[in-house]
């Protein structure tokens, strides 16, 4: 059974929504979470496992809003973890959350990370105008949290029309490390947890005071059939061993 739950697992990352059904069939608890929160989660899952035998947990990771589209959508999910709080709000306006389960369990921060390798020096964010920084990452704004918070910032900063004939547009906030990681990019936006996932590959530059708080909101999917052991994930996640769990990856606790 353990290794047939960590196969369906491991489908979850590559299959689309409609296929969710086919791969959760033997789970007792489906869990959607932004990207950021891959590493953590896993292990929380494990953890919460260890605890609560009788219940299998089955990880969807991607951006938040996409996995928002799947929900509403009607995909098999008990409970939805998002990077920030627009995308959860798309989903309680659509009417997909249980009442009263939504709550804020994390927080993080915005930085501005280059390949290891970079010779590149960055005081403040103007010098992302330089010659030295030809293409710059972060994710697509209409569908990714860290890249609405890096809008957000260069928004602020008046850089966002100067910059964006370099901007390379990233599906997820993992994908954005991986182009700074692979040094396809100069420079990118992530999340300090990302960037201490690639700290061999990746130097933080700049650490960025987002206009907005980042902070993770958690809820229970109102189509749920599981609603017991999703307000007992929840439960866990809140718990005292729960954020310990996501302080090793970084994560703070919510404002």
């Amino acid at each position: 059974m353990k290794q047939t739950r960590r196969r369906c697992l491991a489908l979850l990352f590559v299959l689309p929504m409609a296929c969710i059904s086919a791969t959760a069939c033997a789970a007792d608890l489906v869990v959607s979470a932004a990207s950021s929160l891959t590493n953590a989660f896993q292990e929380v899952a494990r953890a919460y496992e260890a605890v609560h035998p009788e219940t299998h947990v089955v990880l969807n990771f991607a951006s938040s809003d996409t996995l928002m589209r799947q929900i509403v959508q009607g995909a098999p999910v008990d409970v939805f973890a998002s990077a920030d709080q627009t995308a959860m709000d798309r989903a309680q306006a659509q009417g997909v959350l249980s009442a009263g389960s939504r709550v804020d369990f994390a927080a993080n921060q915005l930085v501005l990370i280059v390949p290891s390798s970079s010779p590149a020096r960055v005081d403040a964010l103007k010098d992302l105008l330089g010659p030295m920084f030809k293409r710059v990452a972060w994710g697509n704004p209409a569908s990714v949290p860290a890249g609405r918070y890096a809008r957000r910032v260069l928004d602020d900063a008046g850089l966002a029309g100067a910059l964006e004939s370099r901007a390379v547009l990233a599906q997820n906030v993992r994908q954005c490390l991986d182009y700074v990681r692979r040094g396809e990019v100069d420079a990118g936006f992530v999340y300090a947890t990302d960037a201490a996932m690639a700290r061999a590959q990746v130097r933080i530059a700049l650490r960025l005071d987002s206009p907005t708080p980042i902070t993770y909101p958690m809820a229970i999917v109102a189509q749920t059939a599981r609603a017991s052991a999703a307000r007992s994930f929840q439960h866990f996640v809140l718990s005292a061993d729960g954020q310990a769990l996501l302080a090793k990856y970084g994560f703070l606790k919510p404002h």
